[in-house]
Order: C-alpha cells, then structure tokens, then sequence
C-alpha cells in the first residue's frame, strides 16, 4: 500500500475538511513516531490516513469498510492496526504499530482542538497546558480520554512526553503541510 494509494481510498468515503485533516494530523504524528522508533514510516502514515476513512461515509459500520478493504487487497497489518484503534471493539493492540495509533487518534484530534482556542496555535504549547484542558471535561467532551491514558501506558511513554513529541509534530506538520499532503 502506497500513500498516493491511501489518499485516493480516503478521498473516496471522506469529504469534510475537519476528518480529512484529523486522517493526514494523525498520519503525520504515525510517521514521526515511525522514524522515532526505527520503523517503516510509509506503512506507519497510510495506518494513520486510513484509521477513520469509512467514519463519514458509514459511520455505523465504522471501520469495518476499510478494515475489509484492505484485507481484500492482502493489507492485513494495517487492518488489523485499523481494527483495534479503539478499546471498546475488543481487538487488542498488539503490535507496536497497532499501540502507536490507539495512542495518536484520539490525543491528536484533542492537542489540535487545545491549538484552535490559543491566540497563537501551537506555537509555545506545553504539556501542562494540554493536561489541564484534559482535566475540564467540558472542553472537547467527546474525545474519551481513557483511550488518551491507556495509549499512553501501552507506548509505555509518560503522558506529558507523549504530549510534547505529538505537539512538535503537529508544529512541523503545520509549518510543513506541504510535504505531508
């Protein structure tokens, strides 16, 4: 799987610009984790386009769609990455892949909702400020944040690190969007 393959598949099913730029935030943040850790970053970023591809066009098969659209094309890691982003579905993380995208979805959309409240975005983000917004649960109240702390516990990665590496991928993601899409 090729990432111009992935952008033409989530191009398919996603239209909205705030989903398209949640898939290429996260696959992002799945690319820089992949260099941190001597992985393959191109399978690490298309797992992190394709996360919530069928999520607008099907939200109630969600990700069934996508999951059996590349097990049918023999992309069998990614699916099941895809397959276990979420606890509540019952399909373990495993692999470090699989852990790296249960802790980047949902704490990527959050630290992007932080940068949209802030006069000056990402710029100067911390971590403490961050912690504090995950404490206000009125802030972003549908990103669940049990899934923010067991993604992290699962990277085996202090919460606050976590933060801090996710916010300076997101500055150079912002800084470098080119590059990305």
């Amino acid at each position: 799987m090729t990432y111009e393959l992935a952008v033409r598949w989530l191009n398919e099913w996603t239209k909205s610009e705030s989903l398209l730029n949640h898939a290429y935030t996260v696959s992002h943040v799945m690319k820089m984790y992949a260099g941190k850790l001597g992985e393959d970053q191109e399978l690490w970023a298309v797992t992190g386009l394709l996360h919530d591809c069928d999520y607008e066009a099907f939200p109630e098969q969600h990700p069934g769609l996508i999951v059996k659209k590349l097990r049918d094309a023999g992309e069998d890691v990614i699916a099941y990455a895809i397959s276990a982003h979420y606890t509540k579905w019952g399909n373990p993380a495993r692999s470090l892949l699989d852990k790296a995208l249960l802790a980047c979805d949902e704490l990527t959309g959050f630290i992007v909702a932080c940068s949209q409240v802030r006069p000056d975005g990402f710029n100067g983000m911390k971590a403490r400020s961050v912690v504090k917004k995950l404490k206000q649960k009125s802030f972003a109240a549908k990103v669940d944040r049990d899934e923010i702390r067991i993604g992290a516990e699962l990277l085996e990665v202090p919460l606050d690190q976590h933060i801090n590496f996710i916010i300076n991928a997101l500055q150079e993601y912002q800084s470098d969007r080119h590059l990305v899409k």
